[in-house]
């Protein structure tokens, strides 16, 4: 492919009211609707914009949609940078470069090895692609694309992606797409879903940590398999061999396989989905573990109380809820929900055991999550000592100014009467 087969010219200037673009100014990708003075040229919707401060100065190119609050995601910062291929052969290189050098592992010789097989490989706007993410799951990519813009160079990207990984010795089998959440619509565009280029059985095995699954790429959740929590599992291997575990919210059965790779004597995972619940026990007979590691459906609100009552006691109890808020909005009946949920968890921990709990909204920052926390164990009567505190797997790097790309907290305390 020549890089002179694709180049999105220029056609209009959008100029920023005066003190508005704090967020780009920061660092960050987003220009909102109410930021904007005006627009001069012509443009379609998803085309480049060359972006000017009030009195001129230049901002950088990004792409523009009116039918969005989040009028333009910058593409560069680069006023003169040219949006070609070998622009985003650029971009795409970069990102799959920093994955090299950040998912890598310590073999049981000490060496150190690639931890590619299966992680995040552009995540939108912490990767300066705005609005499109790609996961890689052994031989096969799923795409998910959320912003009119980016899902233009949808096609190019995906190819380029090959094209690099191929230069690794990488083949991919296969492409997925998985644009099908709600947000489109913010966008003016349609769910779309199915295969980039030719069909191929969806479902995929992948190693994580050690431990074998089985993904839907088709129908799991988002893009199949949360792979944020990655590292996050790993760790609570190192505190669960001999323990006796209770796993809230599976999903897949992440956390509890972990455990039970790790030695756990039993594993509980509860899930209110028929569909991941059996999936998890799936993937329980997979690595062997369908005697240790059991799965039941439960709306776990219901669950956690019902087994306090039964005078039921864990020696680790790992909370990973769905995000209870999707908007700012929201926040202040999440807090509730959160706190809810901790203190049903933390009474089900044995004195001197361990309580890991998290949150994957962007909108429950750190500071109110850990305040949350910290009110749910007065609640119940109990003492926290931190072990660690943790976030999203580097494959999900956080950009600062984009809060939106910091979202994963996870806690792992010693609970203690």
């Amino acid at each position: 492919m020549s890089d002179n087969t694709f180049k999105q010219e220029v056609t209009a200037i959008a100029v920023l009211k005066k003190g508005e673009g704090r967020l780009l100014k920061q660092g960050g990708s987003w220009i909102f609707d109410n930021e904007i003075a005006n627009v001069m040229g012509t443009y379609s919707d998803g085309d480049i914009v060359l972006v000017r401060d009030f009195d001129g100065y230049p901002m950088g190119r990004g792409f523009i949609n009116s039918n969005s609050k989040i009028r333009i995601r910058m593409m560069t910062r680069n006023a003169e940078q040219e949006i070609d291929l070998a622009f985003l052969k650029m971009r795409v290189q970069n990102a799959w470069d920093y994955r090299k050098d950040v998912m890598q592992r310590m073999s049981v010789n000490g060496e150190v090895i690639s931890d590619t097989g299966c992680c995040r490989v552009i995540f939108g706007e912490a990767d300066f692609l705005p609005g499109l993410v790609i996961d890689k799951f052994s031989d096969i990519l799923v795409v998910e694309s959320l912003a009119l813009g980016i899902d233009r160079y949808k096609q190019i990207i995906v190819d380029l992606l090959k094209e690099i990984m191929a230069a690794d010795g990488i083949k991919i089998r296969g492409v997925y797409e998985r644009s099908d959440a709600k947000v489109r619509k913010k966008e003016g565009m349609l769910p779309s879903k199915g295969f980039i280029g030719e069909a191929f059985d969806p479902v995929v095995e992948i190693v994580e940590n050690g431990v074998r699954y089985l993904v839907d790429v088709a129908n799991g959740q988002k893009t199949g398999f949360f792979l944020d929590q990655k590292y996050n599992r790993l760790a609570m291997q190192r505190i669960c061999k001999g323990k006796r575990v209770l796993d809230c919210f599976t999903h897949m059965g992440t956390f509890a396989l972990n455990a039970g790779f790790a030695g756990a004597t039993e594993v509980i995972g509860l899930d209110i989905s028929e569909f991941a619940i059996e999936q998890a026990r799936a993937n329980a007979k997979l690595n062997g573990l369908e005697d240790t590691v059991k799965f039941k459906v439960a709306n776990v609100l219901d669950a956690l109380p019902q087994l306090n009552q039964n005078g039921e006691q864990f020696d680790v109890v790992i909370l990973d809820p769905p995000a209870f808020t999707k908007s700012r909005e929201a926040t202040k009946n999440a807090i509730k929900g959160y706190r809810e949920i901790n203190m049903k968890g933390l009474k089900l921990v044995k004195d001197g055991g361990y309580f890991a709990t998290c949150s994957c909204s962007h909108f429950m920052t750190q500071e109110l999550f850990t305040t949350v926390i910290g009110q749910a164990a007065k609640a119940v009567h109990k003492r926290l000592r931190q072990v660690e505190f943790r976030t999203q797997s580097p494959d999900h790097p956080i950009l600062w100014a984009a809060d939106e790309t910091y979202y994963l907290k996870f806690y792992v305390f010693q609970v203690l009467s």
